[in-house]
């Protein structure tokens, strides 16, 4: 029979059905817990890191929306933002979806947030060619607005 830890190299699927089944039987002294502990590190790092380039998006394009668009010469000035509310959007649909499937980010948020935006602030610099300086040292936003679907920042 094939043990637990060469199914973890083979065959996956077949690897963590069979941990299941393990963990359901109550066969603890069964399970492959080496590999269990590098897949369940694994899973909340990229959780993490999922949370982290979402923040990112969603703050820069906050960023775009409040102090962009003031920028805008006058041929421009028409431009509604559709594309900008369009990722913003987007972004907090996934974020709460992220969110209600792995609760426990939640506690993660702020410091995600403070990690995330001076990524976001880079990334709004490169988009909108607009220097670094034109952009608050923090994020301006608490964590209830930057996911609140109503919210959007005064533009500047």
């Amino acid at each position: 029979m094939t043990t637990l830890a060469t199914l973890y190299q083979t065959n996956y699927a077949v690897w963590a059905q069979r941990n299941a089944d393990l963990l359901r039987a109550r066969r603890f002294e069964e399970l492959d817990i080496e590999h269990l502990l590098e897949e369940l590190s694994d899973m909340s790092k990229s959780d993490r890191r999922e949370l982290h380039s979402r923040l990112m998006v969603l703050l820069a394009h906050l960023l775009k929306w409040q102090f962009q668009y003031p920028q805008l010469n006058d041929r421009w000035r028409e431009f509604d933002g559709r594309s900008w509310r369009s990722t913003i959007v987007e972004q907090r649909a996934q974020l709460e979806g992220l969110l209600r499937q792995s609760p426990g980010l939640k506690s993660a948020v702020e410091e995600a947030i403070a990690e995330a935006y001076p990524a976001a602030v880079r990334l709004a610099c490169k988009e909108t060619g607009l220097p670094k300086s034109t952009f608050p040292d923090i994020c301006p936003y608490s964590s209830a607005q930057i996911l609140d679907d109503d919210y959007y920042p005064e533009r500047a």
